[in-house]
């Protein structure tokens, strides 16, 4: 069973995002990306009044942890519900350190917080991935907001096993009071967080102005 441990490279830059999550109040999923007639991506049903900033204590209940996986690199997300099949690429921190995207020519491709746990380890695996891109419209998340709990979500991994999570809860949340603690704080199971951007599109921004968070552990 692998678990995270004081200092390891992962938590350290987990931190970092952390630290610098909590000064900026964003996470960089809102790029000038949306095509300005595109249709609106699904919403989770918390939009219409998004989520305040949460604390632990608003942290969706959980199904009992399970036992976690060793470490081994996703190499593909499938969610029956909303028919979505994808390759799912590395991704870090950016210059700035922020946590990196799929480039949007790629728009169609997740990413991995490869500075995380891998999906099916203990902790919170955090998968991201772009709404929509001006080019081909509605990208690889796009209908992240119509998952409910209950659904199914696999990722193929390297190492030739699958991690198999149920979704726990589906929320949005400004960009203002991104839930960090909540995505890449620690865990005593296997989480797996996907985040996307949603709510309403600033035209002048050119960005969405809330995420999308899927919460998922683990099955038995």
């Amino acid at each position: 069973m692998a678990s995270s441990r004081p200092g390891s490279p992962w938590r350290t830059a987990g931190m970092l995002v952390v630290a610098l999550l909590a000064v900026a109040g964003t996470i960089l999923l809102g790029l000038p990306n949306r095509a300005p007639d595109t249709i609106r991506p699904p919403a989770p049903p918390a939009l219409a009044a998004p989520a305040a900033s949460p604390t632990r204590s608003s942290e969706p209940a959980q199904a009992t942890p399970t036992a976690g996986m060793s470490r081994s690199q996703p190499i593909e997300i499938s969610i029956p519900r909303i028919g979505l099949t994808a390759q799912i690429i590395t991704v870090g921190l950016d210059a700035a350190g922020a946590i990196e995207v799929p480039p949007l020519e790629k728009a169609q491709l997740a990413g991995w917080y490869k500075l995380g746990p891998s999906p099916g380890e203990i902790g919170n695996a955090v998968v991201v991935g772009h709404v929509d891109s001006y080019a081909m419209g509605p990208a690889v998340f796009f209908h992240l907001g119509a998952l409910r709990p209950g659904d199914r979500v696999e990722i193929r991994r390297q190492d030739g096993s699958a991690a198999r999570f149920l979704v726990d809860h589906v929320a949005s949340y400004p960009k203002s009071s991104f839930p960090t603690d909540l995505v890449y704080g620690e865990t005593k199971g296997a989480g797996l967080r996907l985040v996307t951007c949603g709510g309403t599109f600033d035209e002048t921004a050119r960005s969405y102005l809330d995420n999308v968070i899927v919460f998922a552990t683990l099955a038995v």
